[in-house]
């Protein structure tokens, strides 16, 4: 019996995840998994997600089974029984015997059928105690009142937890870990009047915004509708919109604006349909990226100067009004929307992190005109990236000062752009979002002014 499009599929996706540090909600979009039904293509989804979301727990549960450690089984082997115990544990409308025998059936096709026997067997002792599994993943009886507790339960690495139990009280840990654990909503940003009305027509059911007056939520698969394939509507968190609303609209008639690291380019789309007059910059460092915006942004693409460059040495042009440096980071914020990041960062790869962008903040301020604003932003919840970019950056230049988000987001909301007060998404001058506190990814932005 051939293994399921939706199971091989999953397989397939998580083993590029593994190998190639590929990030599955890239993969679950690309053509090669096109031709998958709407429900395949939702049961590949779960199983991808699910096992990166819960895979510390998934492999404590598979070692309470196996005759062998872990770290010794091939990874096709391992994938193969991490998807079955998912199914086994979240999955209660999937027989047991068919995800039991299809992931015997992957482990074949992968060219790993000495091991066969080894998976149906533990797999076959792991669907006879179901209750245990059911404690295990489902029921998380534990105590979630310690960082360590709070790990292991809710399959967070300890170092990570640690980290925001320290800088966010453990009961601001719980709930991001909780928040990374489920299904993020989906946000949309309406480009045209017409969007909502069209979608609506398509049979998708829009929900307010929960920060942004001009958002909505969805909980369909709208990649598929005209309106999206039209360019009417972008995919994008409500904090990502709100990241790209700090610019504001530039009132200068000839004004120039720079994104420094562009892809995927949502924020500059953003940016551009907020400052249509405005002459658009769009610096990106891999040329496939950089295709991928200009395919992102249709018809949208002609008046956006796209620039592929690294930021750290874009050569000296004519000073930018307002500059967005939303530079790569951890990417902590969004662990409910990558879950694989969680399980490929270490410790020691944030003072790395934090050294390339002071690199690219310092570079971006030289490009700033007098008077001019840059936004820096991040995806991330770790100090290192945030607030210490920023403030050694500032220590350095004495031309540059920091301005309060308040003030930008007061504006919003007077407006009538900003739904939430404006106090509970700052942390003294910066913008700050945390999962679970608030109904979005984590983001950090901060507004630093050029003086006259």
């Amino acid at each position: 019996m051939p293994v399921s499009p939706a199971r091989g599929a999953a397989f397939d996706i998580i083993r590029r995840v593994e190998r190639e540090s590929s990030y599955a909600a890239e993969l679950l979009h690309a053509k090669t998994y096109a031709h998958l039904s709407t429900q395949d293509h939702a049961l590949t989804t779960e199983l991808v997600m699910g096992v990166l979301r819960w895979r510390s727990v998934l492999d404590d549960t598979i070692s309470t089974a196996s005759s062998q450690p872990l770290k010794k089984l091939d990874q096709e082997v391992l994938i193969a029984l991490r998807l079955a115990v998912y199914q086994f544990c979240k999955l209660d409308r999937i027989p047991k015997r068919a995800a039991l025998h299809e992931s015997v059936e992957l482990v074949k096709r992968a060219r790993k059928k000495s091991a066969a026997p080894f998976v149906n067997a533990i797999l076959r002792r792991l669907s006879k105690v179901s209750a245990f599994l059911s404690c295990t993943l489902v029921s998380l009886v534990v105590n979630d009142s310690s960082a360590e507790g709070l790990a292991n339960s809710r399959a967070h690495p300890t170092w990570l937890v640690e980290r925001w139990a320290s800088r966010y009280g453990i009961s601001a840990a719980k709930e991001i870990c909780i928040y990374d654990q489920s299904v993020p909503t989906t946000a949309i940003r309406l480009r045209t009047p017409e969007a909502e009305s069209d979608l609506t027509k398509e049979g998708i059911s829009l929900q307010p915004g929960a920060v942004l007056s001009n958002a909505r939520r969805v909980s369909a698969d709208v990649t598929r509708t005209e309106a999206f394939r039209h360019q009417e509507m972008i995919i994008q968190d409500e904090a990502s919109q709100l990241v790209a609303a700090l610019i504001g609209q530039v009132e200068k008639r000839d004004a120039r604006i720079l994104d420094c690291c562009a892809a995927p380019g949502g924020k500059t789309l953003a940016i551009a349909d907020n400052n249509p007059q405005a002459e658009i910059t769009a610096v990106e460092l891999h040329p496939h990226r950089a295709r991928l915006m200009q395919k992102l942004w249709g018809a949208s693409a002609q008046k956006i100067k796209t620039v592929v460059a690294d930021a750290r040495t874009f050569p000296p042009t004519q000073p930018y009004d307002r500059i967005l440096a939303d530079v790569p980071c951890s990417g902590t914020g969004t662990l409910a929307r990558n879950p694989e990041i969680k399980w490929r960062l270490k410790p020691e790869d944030l003072p790395e992190l934090h050294d390339r962008q002071v690199t690219i903040l310092r570079a971006a301020v030289q490009h700033l005109a007098p008077g001019g604003r840059l936004v820096y932003s991040t995806c991330s919840l770790e100090k290192e990236e945030n607030e210490d970019v920023v403030e050694q950056v500032l220590a350095e230049d004495k031309s540059l000062r920091l301005m309060n988000c308040l003030a930008e987001l007061e504006r919003l909301r007077e407006k009538g752009h900003l739904i939430p007060n404006p106090t509970t998404l700052t942390t003294g001058p910066y913008l700050r979002t945390i999962p679970g506190i608030h109904p979005s990814d984590g983001f950090f932005a901060a507004i630093i002014e050029k003086l006259r």
